[in-house]
């Protein structure tokens, strides 16, 4: 299973959040926003499934149709963008959690492609220290947090042990988004006693349906070989392909599992 996207596709998706400059067009995205999220099918269903999606804050293609989905899924937003708080505000509304996508560096790639406030290995322990926390200030509803991009970051002890000590004063759950293998944030997360999980498949590190819809595939056969299976999408360019490739697996996955927050998935 491929858990870590290219470099091709981060730099896609971090140049078109930072600079809001790549549209792609889709197929009409027509089901009606619902009053209230179903219930599922009665009966002994105990497999869960966390859908988180990443990248909300910049107004970005496919924020809506994500927002209409019926289901409970967990709403990740990037600090210090124009409708950060707007869209965790959104997301708090319709009963959905928000979590912090924090900036992270990774280890190929510009700087500037992460945005304002990211968190990288050259800054001081005092300054990693303060924007985490600015960060986290600067998302309404956030109970806890991901990383954006990261694969450089995540693998730092220094850089993991300042977040991870700044969650357990705050009280907050990480997901490890799992851009690299070499992360070290459950190794130090279970030593601070810090709950976390990770993400187990992306489902749209290319942008095409017939990409995603593979991916959906995939998700439906971890369902079916583990009890609790934990996916990320994205806003922006296939903001409204994924959505659509979730809305239409919705049925399918409800007779296996149930759709939960990621805090009901944290160990």
């Amino acid at each position: 299973m491929k858990l870590f996207p290219t470099f091709a596709s981060y730099r896609q998706v971090a140049l078109t959040l930072i600079m809001g400059t790549v549209l792609i067009a889709n197929p009409s995205f027509t089901h009606a926003e619902p009053d209230v999220i179903p219930q599922q099918p009665a009966g002994a269903i105990t497999k869960k499934v966390a859908i988180v999606i990443d990248d909300f804050g910049n107004n970005m293609e496919g924020t809506a149709e994500m927002l209409k989905l019926p289901i409970p899924f967990t709403v990740a937003v990037m600090p210090f963008l124009p409708s950060t708080k707007q869209d965790a505000q959104l997301a708090h509304d319709r009963g959905l959690e928000v979590i912090l996508h924090l900036p992270m560096e990774p280890v190929r790639g510009k700087k500037s492609w992460l945005g304002p406030g990211a968190i990288t290995t050259d800054l001081s322990s005092e300054e990693i220290h303060k924007r985490i926390v600015a960060a986290i200030d600067d998302v309404p509803y956030a109970i806890g947090i991901n990383n954006h991009m990261g694969s450089k970051a995540t693998a730092d002890e220094r850089v993991m042990k300042i977040l991870i000590e700044i969650c357990k004063e705050r009280n907050l759950i990480l997901l490890d988004s799992r851009t690299t293998p070499k992360s070290l944030i459950g190794k130090i997360a279970d030593s601070r006693g810090v709950p976390h999980a990770d993400n187990q498949l992306f489902f749209d590190d290319l942008y095409t349906y017939s990409h995603i819809n593979k991916q959906m595939v995939r998700l439906k056969k971890l369902i079916h070989e583990k009890d609790e299976v934990i996916a990320i999408g994205h806003v922006g360019p296939p903001g409204k392909k994924t959505a659509h490739v979730i809305h239409e697996a919705i049925p399918s996955i409800q007779k296996e599992a149930t759709f939960v927050p990621i805090s009901q998935m944290v160990k």
